[in-house]
């Protein structure tokens, strides 16, 4: 019995208008077809949100109106459920192409190029999400063809998001805020970290206003001696009175992630804590101030920099980042020197996290949807440094 084609998160026309940009891309380039691996653009192109390890790949060609996703066997009902396709633009691949060194679902991409008479053609390759072994794979096969890099290039398109993308990240972001505010409900001297996380996870996953988190994207929980550092998750300690604990987590609604930080201490804070939150706040606050559409990305990031400076703290990294599917699109970063402009409908990480020593560090966040007037701030939990008692 065939499995049944589940609910879809947007409507077959936004999949179209997506398509529909990529194509044009791919007509400037005299690209004859255009083979996608990044998960991500998958994601994006197909509405396909399972986490599969195994090699995959999408085939767009301007000929037909639906992509031809080429995946192992056992995914393919995954894609039924899950993507906008007919059930004769998906491929499932052998068990033969598993767990030999020598070949791998690509090859079946390949069979597909070839087969389609597309060997002399231009093709598109994301080569920047290959490895090396891959890659190679794609140009001895197919040494007639003319391999034309689009590295970024569908990155470069969802960085703008839709309407129907914006409405599925307010849910996110309000699966966000639920988290950061569990956290100050549970956290408490005496508690082990691993505990704390139980139930913050679990927020995520419950989610709020009935719709549920759809992925756990990892939490990192720096507390006491790690808060000079952004990116470890938590230990087998335990808190202690006094404990900081830097958070950083991400709410999820169909693989769109809209991360937040906030910082926690168990006790009374110290005098430098104030000072880096009154920094970073005031950081933050001035850069929500600078950001509309027409805005230079490296602009808002000199008005970050220079209002923390001013407040007595050097943030050394970037000031933030593009979102959407995944935690972090690789497109545009709020950062010094950066001459993109702003466009309505992109969103970033606003991160105002700074590590000023090894042993210290304070992180504060919202993320945020550029409007043509301003910004919309997506996550709404008190932007504040929580005192726990």
């Amino acid at each position: 019995m065939s499995v049944a084609k589940g609910p879809q998160v947007f409507p077959r026309s936004e999949y179209m208008r997506r398509l529909t940009a990529v194509k044009a891309r791919m007509a400037e380039r005299d690209i004859a077809a255009l083979v996608i691996t990044d998960n991500a653009h998958i994601t994006y192109l197909t509405g396909s949100v399972a986490h599969s390890y195994d090699t995959r790949g999408v085939v767009v060609l301007p000929s037909r109106e639906q992509p031809v996703f080429i995946l192992r066997w056992m995914d393919v009902a995954a894609a039924v459920q899950e993507t906008f396709l007919e059930r004769d633009s998906m491929i499932g691949y052998s068990e033969e192409l598993m767990g030999d060194a020598g070949k791998n679902g690509y090859d079946a991409v390949i069979d597909f190029l070839l087969g389609h008479g597309l060997g002399e053609s231009g093709i598109g390759f994301e080569l920047c999400n290959l490895t090396v072994c891959s890659a190679e794979k794609f140009k001895s096969r197919l040494p007639q063809a003319r391999i034309d890099d689009f590295s970024n290039v569908v990155t470069r398109i969802r960085t703008v998001k839709s309407d129907l993308e914006i409405a599925v990240m307010r849910e996110a972001a309000a699966i966000s805020d639920a988290g950061v505010l569990r956290a100050a409900e549970v956290m408490r001297p005496g508690m082990r970290e691993a505990d704390a996380i139980a139930e913050i996870v679990g927020t995520l996953a419950r989610g709020t206003n009935g719709k549920p988190g759809t992925w756990i994207a990892t939490p990192y929980l720096c507390a006491t001696s790690r808060i000079g550092n952004p990116h470890t998750t938590w230990s087998e300690d335990t808190f202690r009175e006094g404990s900081q604990v830097n958070l950083e987590i991400a709410g999820v609604r169909h693989d769109y992630h809209v991360p937040i930080c906030r910082t926690y201490v168990l006790g009374k804070p110290s005098d430098r804590l104030l000072r880096i939150h009154e920094a970073q706040l005031a950081g933050l606050e001035a850069g929500l101030n600078v950001i509309r559409a027409g805005a230079v990305s490296g602009t808002v990031a000199e008005v970050i920099h220079s209002t923390t400076e001013k407040h007595g703290f050097k943030k050394r990294s970037r000031a933030g980042y593009s979102i959407g599917i995944n935690w972090m699109e690789k497109s545009i970063g709020l950062q010094l020197g950066d001459t993109r402009v702003l466009e309505p409908n992109m969103t970033f990480h606003l991160h105002l996290g700074s590590w000023v020593e090894e042993d210290f560090g304070y992180v504060l966040s919202e993320s945020i949807r550029v409007t043509e007037s301003g910004v919309e701030v997506l996550t709404k939990a008190p932007r504040q440094l929580f005192t726990l008692g």
